[in-house]
């Protein structure tokens, strides 16, 4: 009985050890990896704050655009607008001195 507890319990250091370095090897390679990745992610940053500069620029570029193009309907409301007033009062102006006349 004694043997058998002492064969488990080599058994069972030996398991240990092999398990302890297999975990070793294992954070080593994720080390690795996370290095790797963190690169990886460094590289992405650099690029993306590149494009911040060119994304900014057509931002502008569009508000811009926008704006011209909100001037240019109120031109043309105002316009249109002011015709339709002004055929309007013709007519309003028209019947006050027919009343007038009358």
């Amino acid at each position: 009985m004694e043997c058998v507890n002492t064969i488990f319990s080599i058994i069972l250091y030996i398991l240990g050890i092999v398990l302890l370095i297999v975990l070793i090897i294992l954070a080593i390679k994720c080390i690795g990896t996370l290095k790797k990745i963190n690169h990886v992610v460094d590289d992405v940053s650099t690029k993306a704050g590149k494009l911040d500069g060119i994304f900014n620029i057509i931002d502008n570029t569009t508000d811009v655009i926008s704006g011209i193009g909100d001037k240019m309907i109120d031109f043309i409301t105002n316009m249109v607008s002011g015709i339709f007033t002004h055929k309007k009062r013709k007519r309003v102006e028209e019947e006050e001195n027919e009343e007038n006349g009358q």
